[in-house]
């Protein structure tokens, strides 16, 4: 048996399912709690991966770049430019019914794309952005994609631990009031706009970190890595499987997808050759027949949502929990 092989592809899964993680946490804070309807995740992620990648490559003639900064000034600089589109779309359409940001979101995301394709001077086109700087690939060598993986764990982590923060606050309780009935949020003196673009800008943030996180772990980019199905529609079906409005949900979901994912790829090569692009069509229908079943089955996911979000706040200060409160 190829142990190696197998630790190689584990090591793989891992880091996918980490980047991936962290895209559903942050359409989590959007959707799970908020109730923003961002169907543009693959725009996000797109910033924050070419955001990063010409941040930190050295002198490339090819396309805009040459600034050689390091890793983590890419990475919060991807997060950042994200969350300034977040910003940007945000303004003029959060004060509108939720229809106009779904609308915003998957339009800015495929305009970005095409853009990304045609503006080879900024971003190399079609042939894409090779040679990205991996962070302390001579330090760690043959354990690069030990050290990778770790990484992208830790960062997801931390992202977990942030918004976890954050929604068991008074911040989080109107984030979650504002979900339920903005009206009435309104009419107790919240601000609905300014929670909402607060929310959008976080959730854009933490994608694109994770697009960043992406950019570096694979090296190369190109306008077909952010086709809608891979960035946008899975980060859906993680969220949803795992349970919107729940931090642990929307990780486990983020592996369990990836792992299914993962594995009609294998379904997908041990098919005829006369199957050709029949096969990838084939992976889609089962995640859409897995994700039908799912809705039916469990609407709230595997995990649901976690209805008290004070518990462990006043559990904390030594304050039992009412049988009534779970």
């Amino acid at each position: 048996m190829d142990w190696s092989g197998i630790v190689g592809y584990g090591l793989f899964f891992l880091t996918y399912g980490g980047i991936y993680a962290i895209s559903a946490l942050g359409l989590n804070v959007q959707w799970g709690y908020t109730g923003l309807f961002n169907i543009g995740v693959g725009g996000f992620f797109l910033v924050g991966a070419y955001t990063s990648a010409i941040v930190t490559k050295g002198p490339d003639f090819s396309h805009l770049g040459g600034f050689g900064q390091p890793f983590l000034m890419g990475v919060l600089s991807g997060g950042a430019m994200a969350a300034l589109l977040a910003l940007l779309i945000g303004i003029p359409t959060l004060r509108l019914r939720g229809d106009y940001l779904a609308i915003a979101t998957i339009g800015i995301a495929e305009t970005l794309r095409l853009v990304v394709t045609n503006e080879q001077r900024l971003t190399a086109g079609v042939w894409g952005i090779g040679g990205i700087p991996k962070p302390m690939l001579s330090t760690f060598g043959d354990a690069y994609n030990v050290f990778y993986a770790a990484l992208v764990l830790l960062a997801m982590l931390l992202v977990y631990f942030a918004i976890e923060r954050g929604i068991r606050s008074p911040w989080g309780r109107v984030l979650k009031a504002i979900r339920e009935d903005e009206a009435v949020a309104q009419a107790v003196g919240k601000n609905v706009f300014r929670f909402k673009l607060q929310a959008l800008v976080l959730g854009a943030f933490f994608m694109g970190v994770a697009g960043a996180l992406f950019a570096h772990f694979v090296g190369y980019i190109s306008p077909e890595a952010f086709e809608p199905m891979n960035a946008t529609f899975l980060v859906w079906v993680m969220l949803i499987v795992g349970g919107s409005g729940n931090s642990k949900g929307a990780m486990l979901g983020a592996f369990v997808i990836w792992a299914i994912w993962s594995g009609t790829e294998f379904v997908a090569a041990a098919l005829p050759p006369s199957f050709g692009p029949r096969a990838h069509a084939l992976r889609i229908v089962l995640i859409g027949l897995l994700l039908m079943v799912m809705l039916l089955v469990r609407p709230q996911g595997v995990l649901g949502e976690e209805r008290q979000v004070s518990k462990l706040v006043r559990a904390d200060r030594g304050q039992r929990p009412s049988a009534a409160e779970g």
